[in-house]
């Protein structure tokens, strides 16, 4: 009797032992908080982007308040960092500070002090993860059609950069090397029409944040965003040159792009096409201004004008198209924006391609020519108007 004790209380004993073993891991997981670890600001009169700095994605609830006008989030499963600065001055005319503190010992509460907003909009990205949030003045979102005198303000972004090469070919020529060349010579070609006015989100090799990229441009009230990459893929005799706008898609190539320019799986890629908390997000801000069907004009004009330059010197090119995806650069832009993607570096033809001064000369006037190809097809004072917008 004392045996057959002593057994059922060993079986019990390694029961709980093994329960133990399996729930340690979940338990673990819910224990394990999301991390605020800093809060940055860009802000201009009529617009200002606020990052959270975060550990990981966070699941958070927002909400506003009167007397004072007030919005908060709250970001659940949360601790904030002890370095973090309670409350952070702003007083752009948009903003008069941020305070973030631990609300609960769950919550973290981030709170936006405002003076005056017209809109707000707020989108998570990964890798690394924040919660981006803009803010538009009542001026912000107006529609005011530009006076004919004014310059036409273009924004061109070099992908990557400092400490993130983006691709890599088999001769080690680096994507950031290579798009950012291709800027400098774009820029060269617009300013030689004095209606145009440039500015690049970088003109040397240092990392920019996606998020502040757009936000550069939205400062610049810029009329154009065009973002510059050069394509990778694993199979190495994929090539040709694609432009993309921001929309969603079930492409399986395209979201492999997407992916890799926003460093996140193709799983999680697709994911992102089904959350449409932040798809909403997109709707409005491309249903604003016209600004899809002007992006898609745009892709239109840089992509004939890449295939039809580039072909006598590359004569194997391929012509992929005007694609979509959801890329984390294009996301929050104010004004009709595009992603070139200029050739394939993973491919050894194109790779070399892309080494040689000439070549890169004929990709950054395409792209020029594009541009300027555009800003011809539209009237010297943009109507805003209202579209009906669709899901593909």
């Amino acid at each position: 009797m004392f045996l057959n004790l002593l057994c059922k209380k060993r079986r019990l004993f390694s029961s709980v032992i093994l329960l133990v073993l399996i729930l340690a891991p979940a338990v673990a997981f819910a224990l394990q908080k999301v991390k605020v670890k800093d809060i940055h600001y860009w802000s201009s009169p009529d617009y200002t982007r606020i990052a959270i700095e975060l550990s990981e994605p966070v699941e958070f609830t927002k909400s506003r308040l009167s007397n004072p006008d007030r919005i908060f989030f709250d970001l659940k499963n949360a601790s904030i960092a002890k370095e973090i600065a309670a409350s952070l001055p702003v007083g752009d005319g948009i903003l008069k500070s941020v305070r973030a503190s631990q609300f609960t010992g769950e919550t973290v509460r981030v709170v936006f002090d405002i003076e005056e907003i017209s809109d707000l909009k707020c989108f998570l990205i990964e890798s690394p993860s924040k919660l981006v949030i803009d803010l538009y003045g009542k001026g912000g979102q107006t529609g005011k059609a530009k006076p004919l005198t004014a310059k036409r303000r273009i924004v061109i972004d070099a992908g990557h950069g400092g400490h993130d090469p983006g691709a890599v070919g088999a001769q080690k020529l680096y994507e950031k090397d290579v798009v950012l060349d291709v800027a400098l010579k774009v820029r060269k070609f617009l300013m030689k029409d004095p209606q145009n006015e440039v500015f690049l989100t970088r003109d040397t090799d240092v990392f920019i944040p996606l998020e502040q990229r757009t936000a550069f441009a939205n400062r610049k009230n810029a009329d154009l965003f065009v973002s510059i990459h050069a394509n990778a893929s694993p199979n190495r005799m994929a090539k040709g040159i694609e432009t993309y706008l921001l929309n969603w898609t079930d492409d399986e190539e395209a979201n492999k792009v997407a992916a890799r320019e926003n460093k996140i799986s193709l799983r999680k890629m697709k994911a992102l096409n089904k959350q449409f908390d932040i798809l909403d997000v997109i709707k409005t801000d491309l249903m604003r201004e016209n600004k899809r069907d002007e992006s898609v004009k745009l892709a239109n004009y840089i992509q004939k004008s890449l295939i039809s330059n580039i072909e006598d010197c590359n004569e194997h090119l391929h012509d992929l198209g005007v694609k979509q995806a959801l890329f984390y650069v294009l996301f929050g832009a104010n004004m009709p924006s595009v992603l070139a993607e200029i050739s394939f570096i993973s491919n050894p033809d194109e790779e070399k391609l892309l080494s040689k001064e000439s070549y890169k000369t004929d990709i950054a006037k395409s792209i020029a020519d594009g541009i300027n190809a555009y800003f011809k097809s539209v009237s010297p004072v943009q109507k805003v108007a209202k579209v009906n917008y669709r899901r593909p």
